[in-house]
């Protein structure tokens, strides 16, 4: 039986991935969860076990120059500080969840792949890629570092932008019919992903996603169906957003192309 240690209690991925395992592999591995809400997770006796699923962070915040150290604390010094801690205590493998934000595009015509340079805008995407970049140096033969960069993750309860999206239309009940293209990844599906990673046990960077992409037009449409909520699907303003896209922020977040290479 593999053991493996989530770092960072409640977070919707960790809960979901731990909830995915139990359900489907009872037998074959034994998961347990670390809370990280203050320094007594320090004192754990991390050894034992095969891997740490690192998914503690901040995420889905508005970012304020208030709050912009927490996101270099939680996110980059909390992570490099547990990978050093698993790697002194033998464990042979460290997940880290990190995101397409190291990319920093909100929508892109050209497909990212590993060879796409990272330019992260925002201090989430900076705190991640700087601590990718300090964790990836532990990695020798003996300690294997596994980094997953996910597109937006979506699923049943997730705290994430497509439910705030979702909130928004169930009040107003009018939506464009803006078709795009953007990869996403339903928790499920990461769930799964995980697994395999854990399973390989390769130092190497993952860009996972669904085997098709997302337009949120098709998906938004699906879950009020889905929910019985009427909504008035308009194209009038469909010209204006098309001259936006890319110009702001909000509209080219939810309307711009921005897809992994399958």
């Amino acid at each position: 039986m593999k053991r493996i240690l989530i770092t960072g209690a409640n977070s919707y991925i960790g809960t979901s991935f731990e909830k995915y395992m139990k359900e489907n592999y009872p037998d074959d591995y034994q998961i347990d969860t670390l809370d990280m809400l203050n320094s007594d997770w320090k004192d754990y006796d991390f050894s034992g076990y095969d891997t740490v699923f690192h998914v503690a962070g901040i995420a889905h915040q508005k970012e304020t120059k208030e709050n912009a150290y927490l996101y270099y604390e939680v996110n980059r010094d909390l992570a490099i500080e547990t990978a050093k801690i698993s790697k002194n205590a033998g464990i042979k493998q460290f997940v880290f969840m990190s995101s397409m934000s190291v990319y920093g595009l909100d929508c892109s015509d050209e497909l990212i792949n590993l060879q796409t340079p990272t330019h992260p805008k925002t201090n989430y995407g900076k705190s991640k890629l700087e601590a990718e970049m300090e964790i990836q140096k532990l990695t020798d033969k003996d300690f294997t570092v596994s980094i997953l960069r996910p597109p937006m993750v979506y699923g049943d309860g997730c705290p994430g932008n497509i439910t705030k999206l979702f909130k928004v239309v169930r009040k107003v009940h009018l939506f464009p019919t803006i078709k795009n293209e953007r990869s996403s990844i339903t928790v499920e599906k990461l769930s799964e992903e995980v697994k395999n990673i854990i399973d390989e046990c390769f130092s190497k960077i993952y860009l996972p996603q669904n085997d098709t992409y997302m337009c949120t037009y098709d998906i938004l449409r699906k879950q009020m169906m889905k929910e019985n909520v009427k909504v008035l699907f308009i194209s009038i303003f469909n010209p204006l957003i098309n001259i936006l896209i890319g110009k702001q922020i909000l509209i080219t977040k939810v309307f711009g192309d921005l897809k992994y290479e399958k």
